[in-house]
């Protein structure tokens, strides 16, 4: 049976939609590579959100101590574990010196990542990873501050019928919230940790 002009047109639509998305990925894993290299000023971390005991936090919180950075959702199937299994692997590889480094979590879903999913959801991973979430408005604006994108994809199988799209960075502050590295998805905690006659953190 032959497509009608309508159908088409819907069908050019969706595939417009899907390329407009992957391009929007690819460009936000750019500019967090880019990053890394850029010779502007190093951009600062800077949130106010609420972590999953339900206390508001902001960077000066963890003044004085190494953070890694990254934004997901609970409910993602691939990504988000694989890095948060190589956070939690690197703050076992650290041993006493992981108390100067602050593993944070940012969620992009914050309707359904509430303090209490976030509470559950963290844990599985590393004792020290602490979650944060916010209304979608606090969400956005945080996001803004980094070189990340992230969006709602309607989907039928997923929980809830949908799923995000975003940055798979994991973005390293030093201690004075300063930016220090961006490394991509699948960066393993050895690559991480790096030599540890040539680690310049946590110093």
């Amino acid at each position: 049976m032959s497509l009608t002009s309508a159908q088409k047109f819907l069908w050019v639509l969706a595939g417009a939609a899907a390329l407009a998305f992957v391009w929007l990925l690819l460009w936000s894993d750019y500019r967090a590579d880019r990053a890394r290299t850029d010779t502007d000023p190093a951009f600062l971390a800077a949130f106010e959100l609420t972590d999953h005991q339900g206390m508001v936090r902001t960077e000066e919180d963890f003044s004085g101590r190494w953070m890694l950075v990254f934004f997901g959702f609970s409910n993602c199937p691939d990504v988000c574990p694989s890095t948060l299994s190589e956070v939690a692997a690197v703050m076992d590889g650290l041993g006493d010196n992981a108390v100067r480094v602050q593993p944070i979590f940012i969620t992009i879903d914050p309707e359904r990542d509430t303090s209490m999913a976030l509470a559950e959801f963290v844990p599985l991973f590393d004792a020290n990873i602490i979650g944060l979430t916010g209304t979608p408005e606090q969400i956005a604006a945080t996001s803004e501050t980094f070189p990340i994108f992230f969006e709602r994809i309607e989907e039928a199988t997923a929980p809830d019928g949908y799923t995000m799209g975003h940055t798979s960075h994991l973005f390293l502050f030093d201690p004075e919230a300063g930016f220090a590295d961006s490394l991509p998805h699948c960066t393993s905690a050895e690559e991480i940790l790096g030599d540890p006659e040539d680690m310049v953190w946590p110093t």
